[in-house]
């Protein structure tokens, strides 16, 4: 026998939700298994994600739940539907989940935020830039591997370019336009793109000046992903063994905090711009 494939973070937060709804109407697991006549061993599985279920299930159990929240079932309904795969999974098997992860997240999120003090955002990346991040990591990646994650971080900028582009803002700390990855040359034109992606309408990047001094969330790299329901909002946090996913609700808020700090300090839109351009006039 194969083994079950380990649950992506979509099919987590979908169990995550059905658990958090049964909870708050006091009701048992004995009790959601029988109204979808199942035993209690495949709910348990089923709101930790690693058993599928249906969008007609999310309803049964909303209903039962005596859950009024249409646009949240909704939601829900639609993060049990398997009908379509996303680009991502062209990757599967080749990449980390965790980098499938962030693809999935950001392509339905409907509003995304990130805070980055060392590199320029992912989705603001060339791909001499990218490829000299992924060269330096430790231990060394196979070559194959360095492209594969080259393709697929630009692959990921379609949410900028889609019919519906997803409203994207960076805070980007003065640092990070200082990190050469790549050489002088490949530096100048990532700042150059990076002003260029600006000033589309539905993109902002904004810079924190190293004169402001200690900030909060200082080391990290984070994206607030804003779900299709308020309910549904997520944080990806980087880290050196992968990323990490948040959705409680105190997390939540300590990033939205770290994110209002950031935007009353840093540069304006056009402030940013002039200050990126200077730097690559510099190189």
């Amino acid at each position: 026998m194969g083994t079950r494939a380990a649950p992506t973070e979509r099919q987590k937060r979908l169990g995550a939700e059905l658990r958090r709804m049964r909870v708050a109407a006091g009701l048992t697991t004995e009790y959601a298994a029988g109204l979808l006549g199942l035993d209690r061993t495949k709910v348990s599985n089923m709101e930790s994600g690693v058993r599928a279920t249906s969008p007609e299930r999310i309803r049964i159990l909303a209903s039962n739940y005596d859950c009024a929240d249409e646009a949240y079932i909704d939601a829900l309904a639609a993060m049990a539907d398997h009908r379509s795969r996303g680009w991502w999974e062209q990757f599967r098997g080749s990449l980390p989940q965790g980098l499938l992860d962030v693809a999935e997240l950001e392509w339905s999120a409907t509003r995304l935020r990130t805070l980055q003090t060392v590199h320029v955002p992912g989705l603001l990346q060339l791909g001499g830039y990218a490829r000299a991040i992924f060269d330096a990591a430790l231990p060394p990646l196979p070559k194959s591997e360095v492209e594969l994650r080259v393709v697929h971080r630009i692959h990921r900028q379609q949410v900028l370019d889609r019919e519906r582009p997803v409203d994207y803002v960076a805070y980007v700390h003065e640092l990070a336009l200082h990190m050469q990855f790549g050489g002088r040359r490949s530096m100048r034109e990532q700042l150059q793109h990076l002003c260029e992606m600006s000033e589309r309408d539905n993109v902002d990047v904004l810079i924190l000046p190293a004169e402001v001094g200690a900030f909060p969330g200082a080391g990290h790299a984070v994206m607030y992903a804003n779900g299709s329901v308020p309910q549904l909002d997520t944080v990806q946090l980087d880290s050196a063994h992968g990323g990490e996913f948040t959705h409680a609700e105190s997390q939540l808020a300590k990033y939205l905090a770290h994110m209002d700090w950031w935007h009353a300090k840093a540069l304006g839109p056009k402030e940013s711009r002039n200050f990126i351009h200077n730097i690559a006039h510099q190189l």
